[in-house]
Protein backbone atom coordinates (compact mmCIF):
# COMPACT_ATOMS: atom_id res chain seq x y z
CA UNK A 1 0.00 0.00 0.00
CA UNK A 2 1.11 3.52 -1.14
CA UNK A 3 -0.16 6.98 0.50
CA UNK A 4 -0.10 10.43 -1.18
CA UNK A 5 1.57 12.27 1.99
CA UNK A 6 0.82 15.98 2.54
CA UNK A 7 3.84 16.94 4.68
CA UNK A 8 3.71 19.85 7.35
CA UNK A 9 4.89 23.19 6.42
CA UNK A 10 5.13 21.85 2.57
CA UNK A 11 3.01 23.07 0.05
CA UNK A 12 1.12 20.56 -2.13
CA UNK A 13 3.71 20.74 -5.00
CA UNK A 14 5.71 18.71 -2.42
CA UNK A 15 3.17 15.88 -1.92
CA UNK A 16 5.08 12.42 -1.88
CA UNK A 17 3.52 8.61 -2.00
CA UNK A 18 5.15 6.84 0.85
CA UNK A 19 4.62 3.17 1.80
CA UNK A 20 2.76 2.07 4.79
CA UNK A 21 6.38 1.48 6.92
CA UNK A 22 7.18 4.98 6.09
CA UNK A 23 4.42 6.46 8.09
CA UNK A 24 4.27 7.14 12.00
CA UNK A 25 1.08 8.93 12.15
CA UNK A 26 -1.56 5.92 13.07
CA UNK A 27 -4.23 8.70 14.32
CA UNK A 28 -3.85 10.15 10.69
CA UNK A 29 -4.20 6.69 9.28
CA UNK A 30 -6.97 5.40 11.28
CA UNK A 31 -9.00 8.83 10.09
CA UNK A 32 -8.02 8.37 6.59
CA UNK A 33 -9.44 4.31 6.29
CA UNK A 34 -12.70 5.82 8.21
CA UNK A 35 -13.22 8.81 5.72
CA UNK A 36 -12.29 6.17 2.96
CA UNK A 37 -15.24 3.61 4.28
CA UNK A 38 -17.60 6.73 4.50
CA UNK A 39 -16.80 7.73 1.18
CA UNK A 40 -17.35 4.28 -0.16
CA UNK A 41 -20.81 4.36 1.81
CA UNK A 42 -22.22 7.55 0.31
CA UNK A 43 -21.41 6.15 -3.19
CA UNK A 44 -22.29 2.68 -3.09
CA UNK A 45 -24.45 2.20 0.07
CA UNK A 46 -21.29 0.20 1.83
CA UNK A 47 -18.26 -0.05 2.75
CA UNK A 48 -15.88 -1.84 -0.15
CA UNK A 49 -13.46 -4.39 1.04
CA UNK A 50 -9.60 -4.55 -0.27
CA UNK A 51 -9.90 -2.01 -3.08
CA UNK A 52 -7.03 -1.67 -5.23
CA UNK A 53 -7.93 1.90 -6.15
CA UNK A 54 -9.34 4.88 -5.66
CA UNK A 55 -11.77 6.33 -8.28
CA UNK A 56 -11.73 9.88 -8.52
CA UNK A 57 -14.99 10.45 -7.17
CA UNK A 58 -14.04 8.62 -4.12
CA UNK A 59 -10.12 10.07 -3.67
CA UNK A 60 -11.63 13.70 -3.90
CA UNK A 61 -14.34 13.12 -1.24
CA UNK A 62 -11.49 12.12 0.93
CA UNK A 63 -9.02 14.98 0.06
CA UNK A 64 -12.39 17.63 0.74
CA UNK A 65 -12.75 15.69 4.52
CA UNK A 66 -9.44 15.88 5.15
CA UNK A 67 -9.73 19.79 3.76
CA UNK A 68 -12.83 20.29 5.98
CA UNK A 69 -10.89 19.06 9.21
CA UNK A 70 -8.49 21.20 9.39
CA UNK A 71 -10.53 24.07 8.58
CA UNK A 72 -12.81 22.87 11.59
CA UNK A 73 -9.96 22.17 13.65
CA UNK A 74 -8.32 25.79 12.94
CA UNK A 75 -12.12 27.51 13.91
CA UNK A 76 -12.23 25.09 17.27
CA UNK A 77 -9.16 26.73 17.97
CA UNK A 78 -10.26 30.46 17.49
CA UNK A 79 -13.35 30.21 18.91
CA UNK A 80 -11.46 28.44 21.95
CA UNK A 81 -9.06 31.19 22.19
CA UNK A 82 -12.10 33.88 21.90
CA UNK A 83 -13.84 32.58 24.51
CA UNK A 84 -13.61 33.71 28.24
CA UNK A 85 -15.30 30.65 29.88
CA UNK A 86 -14.51 27.60 31.49
CA UNK A 87 -16.15 25.59 29.24
CA UNK A 88 -14.27 24.07 26.13
CA UNK A 89 -15.70 24.30 23.06
CA UNK A 90 -15.32 21.37 20.39
CA UNK A 91 -16.08 21.28 16.80
CA UNK A 92 -17.12 18.14 15.01
CA UNK A 93 -19.00 17.28 11.80
CA UNK A 94 -18.85 13.25 10.55
CA UNK A 95 -22.21 14.83 8.60
CA UNK A 96 -21.23 15.93 5.27
CA UNK A 97 -18.28 18.55 4.15
CA UNK A 98 -20.23 21.96 5.32
CA UNK A 99 -16.84 23.90 6.83
CA UNK A 100 -16.73 27.02 9.48
CA UNK A 101 -19.82 29.54 8.86
CA UNK A 102 -18.82 32.43 7.25
CA UNK A 103 -18.60 35.78 8.65
CA UNK A 104 -19.46 34.81 12.45
CA UNK A 105 -17.27 36.40 14.85
CA UNK A 106 -17.36 34.59 18.82
CA UNK A 107 -18.19 37.20 21.42
CA UNK A 108 -18.47 36.54 25.04
CA UNK A 109 -21.09 39.68 26.04
CA UNK A 110 -23.70 42.13 23.81
CA UNK A 111 -21.89 44.31 21.44
CA UNK A 112 -23.61 47.75 22.11
CA UNK A 113 -25.11 48.83 18.37
CA UNK A 114 -24.99 51.91 16.84
CA UNK A 115 -26.86 54.63 19.22
CA UNK A 116 -27.19 52.52 21.93
CA UNK A 117 -25.41 53.04 25.56
CA UNK A 118 -25.42 50.88 28.84
CA UNK A 119 -25.67 53.04 32.05
CA UNK A 120 -23.82 51.10 34.56
CA UNK A 121 -25.13 50.32 37.96
CA UNK A 122 -24.10 53.09 40.69
CA UNK A 123 -24.79 50.67 44.04
CA UNK A 124 -23.97 47.03 45.10
CA UNK A 125 -24.69 45.08 48.11
CA UNK A 126 -22.54 45.60 51.35
CA UNK A 127 -23.33 42.03 52.31
CA UNK A 128 -20.81 39.69 53.48
CA UNK A 129 -23.18 36.49 52.92
CA UNK A 130 -25.39 37.22 50.45
CA UNK A 131 -27.05 33.35 50.19
CA UNK A 132 -27.46 33.80 54.21
CA UNK A 133 -28.52 37.32 54.72
CA UNK A 134 -30.64 37.26 51.60
CA UNK A 135 -33.93 36.30 53.44
CA UNK A 136 -33.73 39.82 55.14
CA UNK A 137 -34.46 41.33 52.28
CA UNK A 138 -30.30 42.69 51.80
CA UNK A 139 -28.29 41.67 48.39
CA UNK A 140 -29.23 42.96 45.59
CA UNK A 141 -32.14 40.55 44.42
CA UNK A 142 -33.89 42.17 47.98
CA UNK A 143 -32.96 45.74 47.07
CA UNK A 144 -35.01 45.66 43.80
CA UNK A 145 -37.55 43.65 45.74
CA UNK A 146 -37.45 40.25 43.43
CA UNK A 147 -36.37 37.02 45.00
CA UNK A 148 -32.97 35.37 45.64
CA UNK A 149 -32.66 33.42 42.45
CA UNK A 150 -30.71 30.49 43.55
CA UNK A 151 -29.78 28.02 45.75
CA UNK A 152 -26.27 27.15 47.64
CA UNK A 153 -25.27 25.23 44.22
CA UNK A 154 -25.92 27.67 42.05
CA UNK A 155 -29.47 26.30 40.48
CA UNK A 156 -32.18 28.93 39.97
CA UNK A 157 -35.02 28.29 42.18
CA UNK A 158 -37.50 30.77 40.55
CA UNK A 159 -39.69 30.17 38.08
CA UNK A 160 -39.18 31.23 34.61
CA UNK A 161 -40.66 34.45 34.57
CA UNK A 162 -39.49 36.22 37.56
CA UNK A 163 -36.13 37.90 36.93
CA UNK A 164 -33.05 37.33 38.11
CA UNK A 165 -31.10 40.11 40.03
CA UNK A 166 -27.01 39.08 40.24
CA UNK A 167 -24.65 41.26 42.22
CA UNK A 168 -22.61 43.62 40.85
CA UNK A 169 -19.43 45.15 39.96
CA UNK A 170 -20.13 47.53 43.17
CA UNK A 171 -21.50 44.54 45.30
CA UNK A 172 -18.66 44.57 48.28
CA UNK A 173 -19.23 40.63 47.94
CA UNK A 174 -16.23 38.14 46.08
CA UNK A 175 -16.20 36.60 42.67
CA UNK A 176 -17.27 33.16 44.65
CA UNK A 177 -20.70 34.77 46.06
CA UNK A 178 -23.83 32.70 45.55
CA UNK A 179 -25.57 35.16 43.56
CA UNK A 180 -22.77 35.49 40.69
CA UNK A 181 -23.76 32.62 38.41
CA UNK A 182 -24.48 34.13 34.67
CA UNK A 183 -21.79 36.40 35.09
CA UNK A 184 -18.78 33.86 35.63
CA UNK A 185 -19.91 32.44 31.91
CA UNK A 186 -19.85 28.89 30.65
CA UNK A 187 -18.84 26.06 33.20
CA UNK A 188 -19.41 23.18 30.90
CA UNK A 189 -17.71 21.44 27.75
CA UNK A 190 -19.95 22.01 24.97
CA UNK A 191 -19.63 20.88 20.96
CA UNK A 192 -20.84 22.47 18.33
CA UNK A 193 -21.64 19.18 15.71
CA UNK A 194 -23.65 19.08 12.28
CA UNK A 195 -26.89 17.54 12.97
CA UNK A 196 -27.50 14.10 10.73
CA UNK A 197 -31.08 15.57 9.80
CA UNK A 198 -30.64 18.28 7.60
CA UNK A 199 -30.93 20.75 10.93
CA UNK A 200 -27.58 22.45 9.89
CA UNK A 201 -25.60 22.26 13.30
CA UNK A 202 -26.32 22.27 16.61
CA UNK A 203 -24.65 21.96 20.39
CA UNK A 204 -24.51 19.40 22.83
CA UNK A 205 -23.33 19.02 26.17
CA UNK A 206 -19.95 17.09 26.56
CA UNK A 207 -20.90 16.58 30.67
CA UNK A 208 -23.99 15.93 32.06
CA UNK A 209 -25.70 19.01 33.54
CA UNK A 210 -27.93 19.13 37.00
CA UNK A 211 -31.24 20.31 36.23
CA UNK A 212 -31.55 24.32 37.13
CA UNK A 213 -27.88 25.11 36.39
CA UNK A 214 -27.08 27.85 34.11
CA UNK A 215 -25.99 26.52 31.01
CA UNK A 216 -25.05 29.78 28.70
CA UNK A 217 -25.98 33.18 27.56
CA UNK A 218 -27.70 34.06 24.52
CA UNK A 219 -25.65 37.30 23.37
CA UNK A 220 -25.61 39.18 20.03
CA UNK A 221 -25.47 42.43 19.15
CA UNK A 222 -27.92 44.91 20.83
CA UNK A 223 -29.98 46.96 17.65
CA UNK A 224 -32.64 48.66 18.17
CA UNK A 225 -36.44 47.39 17.18
CA UNK A 226 -36.83 49.63 14.14
CA UNK A 227 -32.95 48.30 12.92
CA UNK A 228 -34.68 44.72 13.98
CA UNK A 229 -37.86 45.21 11.82
CA UNK A 230 -35.37 46.27 8.97
CA UNK A 231 -32.62 43.28 9.18
CA UNK A 232 -35.59 40.62 9.91
CA UNK A 233 -37.24 41.50 6.39
CA UNK A 234 -33.69 40.14 4.64
CA UNK A 235 -33.26 37.62 6.76
CA UNK A 236 -36.93 36.22 5.93
CA UNK A 237 -35.69 36.28 2.25
CA UNK A 238 -32.33 34.12 3.02
CA UNK A 239 -34.87 31.89 5.69
CA UNK A 240 -33.07 32.37 9.00
CA UNK A 241 -32.86 34.62 11.87
CA UNK A 242 -31.20 35.09 14.92
CA UNK A 243 -33.42 38.17 16.52
CA UNK A 244 -34.62 37.84 19.88
CA UNK A 245 -36.83 40.71 21.15
CA UNK A 246 -35.70 42.35 24.78
CA UNK A 247 -39.54 43.08 25.61
CA UNK A 248 -39.31 42.27 29.45
CA UNK A 249 -40.61 45.47 30.23
CA UNK A 250 -40.96 47.43 26.51
CA UNK A 251 -40.43 46.31 23.16
CA UNK A 252 -37.07 48.79 22.22
CA UNK A 253 -34.41 46.40 21.76
CA UNK A 254 -33.25 43.52 20.30
CA UNK A 255 -30.35 41.09 20.18
CA UNK A 256 -29.09 39.75 16.28
CA UNK A 257 -26.65 36.99 16.81
CA UNK A 258 -26.64 36.78 13.00
CA UNK A 259 -22.71 37.50 12.87
CA UNK A 260 -22.00 38.40 16.03
CA UNK A 261 -22.42 35.72 19.28
CA UNK A 262 -21.34 33.03 20.89
CA UNK A 263 -22.39 29.33 21.16
CA UNK A 264 -25.41 29.75 21.69
CA UNK A 265 -26.15 31.07 18.05
CA UNK A 266 -25.98 27.17 17.21
CA UNK A 267 -28.09 26.01 19.48
CA UNK A 268 -31.38 24.81 17.86
CA UNK A 269 -34.90 24.43 18.73
CA UNK A 270 -37.48 21.89 20.35
CA UNK A 271 -41.08 22.72 21.66
CA UNK A 272 -39.60 19.63 24.03
CA UNK A 273 -36.69 21.46 25.47
CA UNK A 274 -34.21 20.89 28.00
CA UNK A 275 -33.03 24.83 28.37
CA UNK A 276 -35.07 27.68 29.63
CA UNK A 277 -34.90 31.22 28.77
CA UNK A 278 -34.32 33.92 32.26
CA UNK A 279 -34.16 37.60 31.60
CA UNK A 280 -30.58 38.78 33.97
CA UNK A 281 -29.54 42.03 35.46
CA UNK A 282 -26.35 42.45 36.50
CA UNK A 283 -23.90 45.63 36.22
CA UNK A 284 -27.05 47.15 33.88
CA UNK A 285 -30.67 47.78 36.00
CA UNK A 286 -32.31 49.05 32.62
CA UNK A 287 -35.40 46.57 32.22
CA UNK A 288 -35.36 47.14 28.70
CA UNK A 289 -31.94 45.64 28.31
CA UNK A 290 -31.99 41.97 30.56
CA UNK A 291 -29.65 39.37 29.70
CA UNK A 292 -30.80 36.25 28.30
CA UNK A 293 -29.62 33.14 30.37
CA UNK A 294 -30.56 29.43 29.55
CA UNK A 295 -30.73 27.37 32.41
CA UNK A 296 -30.94 23.24 32.72
CA UNK A 297 -35.01 22.40 33.07
CA UNK A 298 -33.69 18.94 33.80
CA UNK A 299 -30.91 16.55 34.06
CA UNK A 300 -29.31 15.93 30.89
CA UNK A 301 -26.67 13.71 30.04
CA UNK A 302 -23.25 14.05 28.40
CA UNK A 303 -23.54 13.65 24.59
CA UNK A 304 -27.06 15.14 24.66
CA UNK A 305 -28.19 18.01 22.46
CA UNK A 306 -29.29 21.02 23.86
CA UNK A 307 -32.79 22.74 22.96
CA UNK A 308 -34.98 25.61 23.47
CA UNK A 309 -38.11 26.90 22.77
CA UNK A 310 -37.75 29.75 20.27
CA UNK A 311 -41.22 30.63 20.52
CA UNK A 312 -41.63 30.43 24.38
CA UNK A 313 -45.40 28.96 23.68
CA UNK A 314 -44.69 24.48 22.85
CA UNK A 315 -45.62 24.99 19.83
CA UNK A 316 -44.37 22.30 18.15
CA UNK A 317 -43.79 22.10 13.66
CA UNK A 318 -45.68 18.95 11.88
CA UNK A 319 -44.02 16.10 12.86
CA UNK A 320 -43.54 15.80 16.76
CA UNK A 321 -41.92 17.41 19.54
CA UNK A 322 -38.21 16.95 18.72
CA UNK A 323 -35.94 19.22 18.04
CA UNK A 324 -36.24 21.02 15.12
CA UNK A 325 -34.54 23.68 13.12
CA UNK A 326 -37.21 26.77 12.53
CA UNK A 327 -35.23 28.86 10.15
CA UNK A 328 -32.33 28.81 12.78
CA UNK A 329 -31.84 29.64 16.42
CA UNK A 330 -33.51 33.09 17.38
CA UNK A 331 -36.81 34.55 17.77
CA UNK A 332 -38.99 36.63 16.35
CA UNK A 333 -37.91 38.41 12.54
CA UNK A 334 -41.13 39.98 10.63
CA UNK A 335 -44.43 40.26 11.91
CA UNK A 336 -46.17 36.48 12.14
CA UNK A 337 -42.28 35.43 10.44
CA UNK A 338 -44.45 33.03 8.04
CA UNK A 339 -41.02 31.44 6.42
CA UNK A 340 -40.04 30.42 9.62
CA UNK A 341 -42.39 29.53 12.21
CA UNK A 342 -45.30 27.52 11.67
CA UNK A 343 -48.69 28.66 12.45
CA UNK A 344 -51.99 27.58 13.59
CA UNK A 345 -55.79 28.84 13.71
CA UNK A 346 -58.03 31.08 11.87
CA UNK A 347 -56.23 32.84 9.31
CA UNK A 348 -52.79 31.41 9.63
CA UNK A 349 -52.96 33.36 13.21
CA UNK A 350 -50.75 31.46 16.00
CA UNK A 351 -52.22 30.92 19.20
CA UNK A 352 -50.52 31.65 22.21
CA UNK A 353 -51.19 29.60 25.14
CA UNK A 354 -51.34 32.36 27.85
CA UNK A 355 -54.54 33.77 25.08
CA UNK A 356 -52.31 36.72 23.74
CA UNK A 357 -52.52 36.92 20.48
CA UNK A 358 -49.88 39.45 18.35
CA UNK A 359 -51.16 43.03 17.58
CA UNK A 360 -49.94 44.33 14.91
CA UNK A 361 -46.05 44.71 14.02
CA UNK A 362 -45.29 42.20 17.11
CA UNK A 363 -43.45 40.29 16.11
CA UNK A 364 -43.27 36.11 17.97
CA UNK A 365 -41.26 34.67 19.97
CA UNK A 366 -40.68 37.11 22.28
CA UNK A 367 -40.34 37.38 26.26
CA UNK A 368 -43.34 38.80 28.03
CA UNK A 369 -43.51 38.47 32.24
CA UNK A 370 -45.16 35.64 33.08
CA UNK A 371 -48.38 36.60 34.23
CA UNK A 372 -48.84 36.86 37.91
CA UNK A 373 -45.16 37.12 38.18
CA UNK A 374 -45.10 40.67 39.68
CA UNK A 375 -42.87 41.88 42.18
CA UNK A 376 -42.28 40.47 45.28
Amino acid sequence: EFYLVKWRGYPESENTWEPRKNLRCVGLLKQFHKDLEQAWIRRDGKPKKNARWLDQGVANYVVQKAKQRRALWRWERQLNAKRNHKGRIAVENEVDLDGPPRGFVYINEYKVGEGISLTQVAVGCECRDCLAEAAGGCCCPGASRHKFAYNELGQVRIRAGLPIYECNARCRCGAECANRVVQRGIRYDLCIFRTPNGRGWGVRTLEKIRKNSFVMEYVGEIITSEEAERRGQIYDRQGATYLFDLDYVEDVYTVDAAYYGNISHFVNHSCDPNLQVYNVFIDNLDERLPRIALFATRHIRAGEELTFDYNMQGECPPGGPGPTAWGSPGVGSSPLMPSLLPRSGPGGRREHTDGLQPGPGRRPGRLPQEAGADRV
